[in-house]
């Protein structure tokens, strides 16, 4: 009979007037439905290779191989981004303090990413290969260096947002001619860095050939260059570095180098920028002193220039890839910590250098105070620093390995070392902190429960979501959308993770910063309960009753009430003979009521029914069990549902009620539980495809048979569906059924199909509508068993009467290994069907076929990997929650689902209130002058008191946060040398006004112009017969006596010159009060004006066009 509803009407039937309208019918599965979205990402991608760091909003970005950046912050606080192209990153840069990001794809794709809206802003496609990028502090203008040695200037338009190439560039033949070089000189640019306390003025240049030169924008000319050729040095060898020994190294003076050195890596060393330490490819590294360079650009040879520095004394060594300087508070300028990567012996221990150096008495008497070689956890792919210079107390370096790992060393870790008498060290440095932790520990399973609206089970989780957690990051940026309110706040939703090592974790997943709630441990404190510690295999979530229950590898089952109690809690622990009681002490957080342990077979599903009443357990090796949780007892224990001892798949509990009416003997139902007068029916399906009912009360075998005899299968999982539902949509759809459907020709009538897609309830005399609707509703159940290969769609009822022929069956042309059904208007639609492929399917559960198809790669840029269907679980409105190495992603499939109300949700990565206060407090500081200085002890405070513990890099605050940079827009609106001119104002004296200058009410005289020119030639007249006082032009100076200077240049008395003073404020009162008055008369009028003109033209507006 099911089969036939499934057929198509008869077209002799009237359309639906849903149908005739065009309307779209509830619960009905389209392809425009269907839009992947990523709503949470937690986790550092397992490729990783690139950090970023804004020091004044305390963000890190972590770019990928596979074209994915990483934006973490505080609080939980993280971002996705996702390039079009799954392309590794060559560079990543902040515009600090704005809001964007800048990355260069391998393809040398300039992209710019809004931080705000959490998108790519504007691309930039060039067209030679880019090599190296670096941003202007405080600036939206960049540097981009390419292989054939032009140095360009880009500038990215927040209000139009595009970035554009501005007109002005470095000329590579002024670099030829200054080097000596033949022109055009077209050696690669490796390295681009901005000179520190210049403005943006002033860019130095490293060419792969081993030149370095700096260059001015403002002048238009090279300020210094040096290059191989300039090498005469005193070296200085750190290969025998020890505690307490080498403060003085030996000198291995060298009269010329004549090999030449290819630059791999730069960086300042100095905070004045007079400093560079540059690592060459093998592997010496060079400190030149530019101070006495830049005073003098003559290529004079000097020992005091340059120093050499070598990690190892043997004569085949790694490249230096990375070089960072880490300036020391205490000494600034001349002391502090290079960060090296390479330079070491072909062939030794990975390891990350670290020589804390002092240069106090100049760059020729180098000493190193120490030095560190630090094992890392994992191969090194990149660095970042964050210093401390008035925002943060906090110093030290944030180190990314693979695959995906991030630690952060401080200040203490490498005091710590410095200390120890080992070359080679290893410390325990600050992991990461995930969010949802994934590998350590390992977690095994996840479920996501929904909270019933309650108010009382809700505000008890909010009290605990908002109680803050210390944490010892030091990232802090972003800002939470939504800050929770304990009275308004409500949790909605949980995520439950199980591990390895027997643990249970809580997470309020309302929104989509996930905040911790409880950890529930192994065991309970100070019971010693056997197997407690074993990996967690199941986990089944009651709302109603807010109970968890855990089941683990060893057999055991442990129920937590996550509700708190006042009074004292008893823990039952039920064994296969005995029973044990413990009193436990009363408290507010979660607390284990019971554990059963009565058999040794790993859990494989959990399942509670009746409201949280009874819990169904099946177990790895067939048998399935029914705990009473009221009565904290087994009701029953069976033997294995499948003959061959298959592990149960999944389990699903109906209930029916009796015959008998509860208004007929109401005496007779209060002296009984309402378990005797409800009638249950388990279904319990195994991995072989063994089908079997049992009966929920008793235990007993209602019907058992292998659904596919003749063929060996593999059960994914099996669903339990509302078949009123799907038979009325499919019928309407009037498509024909699959060529693989075997139809049911059974002899009853055909009934045709109802509007509610079911049977029409017949209700007897003896039968209560209550107990007709509960068995019309198992009737209709089908069951769906999703294999390897295919997918099989069954009447529930068929199979209680022997039949075991699908209704529906759809043949997957390749292998699955995870399924799930979801809603939508609150009806079963949806199948969604993972495959090893990493290819996801979405399909209509009316008659299986696709609706809509997607991937794991396309939507989340990851691959496949073994087991990952163990930890996968979704959620009723097609939200699957899966887990990828340490990423954990959760994917909406259906927009119009937003259940986490996206993007009203999302964390903020850009605080502006913090961006606005860093420029105004700077703007204001007495830091901004031409030589610039380390933020004030005020404005540290400041940014303190809106944002404590605010990371900063080794960059200079000021410089970062300066808006002052106006002149950056001249320079670069014009080609090099073409550009006008700047010092408009330097040699002008500024007009000031003077009120005495100013002339009020004196009569205004108009001449002609042959007056106007006898006026102008007395004027030059006199002005010159003033000039010589009436002599000629060719007298001789002569000598005045005393008498004659005192006549003409003495003052008057003092009170003379007050009596003067007084008529002086008097007379400019009046002016003032007759400048008042004008104004006054002048502001009238022009109210006045304004007020005729508003009328006139609304009289104009009145009339016709063709009356004008």
């Amino acid at each position: 009979m099911l089969a036939k509803l499934f057929q198509k009407n008869n077209p002799q039937d009237p359309p639906s007037p849903k149908m005739v309208e065009g309307s779209v019918e509830k619960g009905v599965l389209r392809p425009q439905d269907i839009n992947p979205r990523i709503d949470v990402h937690f986790g550092i991608p397992s490729t990783a290779s690139i950090l970023a760091f804004d020091p004044i909003q305390s963000l890190l970005a972590v770019g990928t191989l596979d074209g994915r950046i990483k934006v973490i912050g505080g609080d939980n606080i993280e971002g996705l981004l996702l390039s079009p192209k799954e392309l590794p990153f060559k560079n990543l840069e902040f515009l600090q303090n704005q809001g964007f990001l800048v990355s260069i794809t391998s393809e040398n794709e300039i992209q710019v990413w809004d931080l705000e809206q959490r998108q790519l802003a504007s691309t930039l496609k060039w067209e030679s290969n880019l090599t190296a990028l670096s941003v202007i502090g405080g600036s939206s203008y960049m540097y981009v260096g390419d292989e054939y040695g032009m140095v360009c200037v880009l500038k990215y338009d927040s209000e139009e947002g595009k970035l554009i190439q501005l007109p002005y560039y470095v000329p590579s033949d002024s670099i030829a001619e200054a080097s000596g070089m033949s022109s055009p000189y077209n050696h690669s640019v490796v390295g681009l860095l901005p000179q520190p306390a210049s403005q943006g003025k002033r860019i130095l240049i490293a060419y792969d050939d081993g030149l370095i030169t700096i260059w001015d924008v403002s002048e238009d000319k090279v300020i210094l260059i040096k290059g191989n050729k300039d090498l005469q040095l005193k070296s200085k060898t750190l290969t025998d570095f020890q505690k307490g020994m080498g403060q003085e190294l030996c000198d291995d003076v060298s009269e010329d180098e004549h090999m030449e050195k290819e630059i791999s890596s730069l960086c300042w060393v100095s905070t004045d920028g007079t400093v560079l330490a540059v690592g060459y490819i093998d592997g010496d590294i060079m400190l030149w002193n530019l101070s006495t360079m830049a005073s003098n650009n003559k290529t004079e040879k000097s020992s005091t220039d340059v120093v050499k520095l070598q990690l190892s004394s043997v004569d085949r060594r790694l490249p230096v890839i990375v070089l960072h300087w880490s300036a020391d508070s205490s000494h600034n300028n001349s002391c502090g910590r290079i960060f090296v990567y390479g330079g070491d012996a072909i062939g030794s221990e990975e390891v990350l250098t670290i020589l804390s150096i002092d240069w106090s008495s100049g760059i020729e008497n180098l000493k190193c105070i120490g030095r560190i070689d630090l094992t890392l956890n994992g191969s090194f792919a990149d660095l970042a620093l964050l210093q401390n210079d008035g925002i943060s107390k906090t110093r030290g370096a944030f180190i990314l390995t693979n695959p995906g790992q991030l630690h952060f060393y401080d200040d203490a870790c490498f005091a710590s070392l410095m200390s120890q008498q080992q070359k080679q060290n290893s410390v325990s440095s600050l992991e990461y902190p995930a969010v949802i932790p994934v590998l350590e520990p390992c977690m095994t399973v996840g479920k996501l429960g929904f909270i019933c609206r309650d108010e009382k089970f809700s505000k008890a989780f909010s009290k605990e979501a908002q109680t803050p957690r210390s944490t010892k990051w030091p990232l802090t940026g972003g800002i939470p959308s939504q800050p929770l309110n304990v009275e308004n706040y409500q949790v909605e939703r949980l995520y439950i993770a199980g591990y390895q090592d027997g643990s249970v974790r809580i997470w309020d997943a309302t929104h989509p910063t996930f905040s911790l709630l409880y950890i529930l441990g192994t065991g309970v404190k100070g019971i010693n309960i056997a197997g407690a510690n074993a990996s967690v295999s199941a986990l089944e979530f009651c709302p109603f009753t807010l109970s968890l229950a855990i089941g683990n590898e060893l057999g055991m089952i442990s129920l937590y009430k996550l509700m708190g109690s006042t009074d004292e809690t008893h823990l039952y622990i039920v064994k296969e003979t005995e029973r044990e009681v413990h009193t436990l002490n009363k408290g507010d957080r979660p607390h284990c009521t019971a554990v059963f342990s009565f058999l040794n077979s790993p859990i494989s599903t959990l399942q509670f029914a009746n409201y949280g009443t009874r819990l169904a357990v099946g177990y790895h090796c067939g048998k399935v069990a029914m705990l009473d949780i009221s009565a904290l007892s087994v009701l029953f224990l069976t033997d294995s549902v499948s003959n061959s001892r298959s592990p149960v798949k999944s389990l699903a509990v109906t209930s029916m009620s009796d015959t008998i009416s509860s208004k007929s003997n109401p005496e007779h139902i209060e002296s009984k539980s309402n378990a005797d007068y409800v009638k249950w029916e388990l279904f319990a399906t195994t991995k072989d495809a063994h089908f079997a009912i049992i009966d929920g009360n008793t235990g007993s075998l209602v019907c058992s048979q292998s659904l596919q005899p003749e063929k060996e299968l593999s059960i994914i999982s099996t669903h339990t569906l509302d078949g009123g539902n799907l038979i009325s949509r499919a019928s309407s759809k009037n498509d024909p059924l699959n060529s693989n459907q075997k139809n049911e020709t059974k002899s009853e009538p055909d009934q045709g199909v109802t509007r509610s897609g079911s049977t029409p309830l017949e209700v007897d005399s003896e039968t209560s509508p209550r107990t007709a609707y509960s068995r019309q509703r198992v009737e209709n159940i089908l069951l769906l068993l999703c294999c390897e290969d295919a997918l099989h769609l069954y009447s529930m009822k068929s199979l209680k009467e022997g039949d075991i022929n699908p209704i529906r069956k759809m043949n997957l042309l390749k292998p699955c290994c995870w399924t799930a059904t979801f809603k939508k208007d609150d009806k079963e639609c949806g199948l969604i069907v993972l495959y090893h492929t990493g290819v996801v399917e979405i399909r209509s559960l009316s008659d299986l076929e696709v609706v809509g198809e997607s991937s794991l790669m396309s939507i989340l840029k990851w691959n496949y990997k073994t087991n990952m269907e163990k930890t996968m679980c979704s959620s009723d409105t097609a939200q699957i929650i899966l887990v990828n190495g340490c990423e954990f992603a959760s994917v909406s499939l259906l927009p119009c689902e937003n259940i986490f109300r996206i993007p009203e949700s999302l964390p903020i990565l850009h605080d502006k209130v913090l961006a606005a206060a860093a420029e105004a407090t700077v703007s204001l500081s007495p830091s901004q002058k031409k030589t610039q200085v380390s933020p004030s002890g005020i404005l540290g405070g400041f940014i303190k008191g809106l944002q404590a513990g605010k990371g900063e890099q080794n960059v200079d605050l000021p410089e970062v946060c300066n808006n002052n940079l106006a002149h950056l827009e001249i320079i670069f609106s014009s080609p090099p040398f073409l550009k006008p001119s700047l010092d408009i104002t330097d040699n002008q004296k500024v007009l000031e006004l003077n009120i005495d200058d100013i002339h009020i009410d004196e009569p205004l005289v108009v001449l002609p112009s042959s007056e106007m020119s006898k006026k102008d030639t007395k004027d030059k007249g006199t002005e010159r017969d003033r000039l010589f006082e009436g002599t000629t032009s060719d007298s001789k100076p002569r000598l005045r006596t005393a008498e004659e200077i005192k006549a003409k240049y003495r003052k008057e008395d003092a009170s003379a010159a007050a009596a003067r003073a007084r008529d002086k404020l008097a007379e400019r009162g009046e002016k003032l009060e007759r400048l008042s008055l004008q104004t006054e008369e002048l502001e009238s009028g022009a109210q006045d004006f304004a007020s005729m003109a508003h009328e006139l033209a609304k009289q104009m507006e009145k009339r016709k066009w063709w009356n004008i």
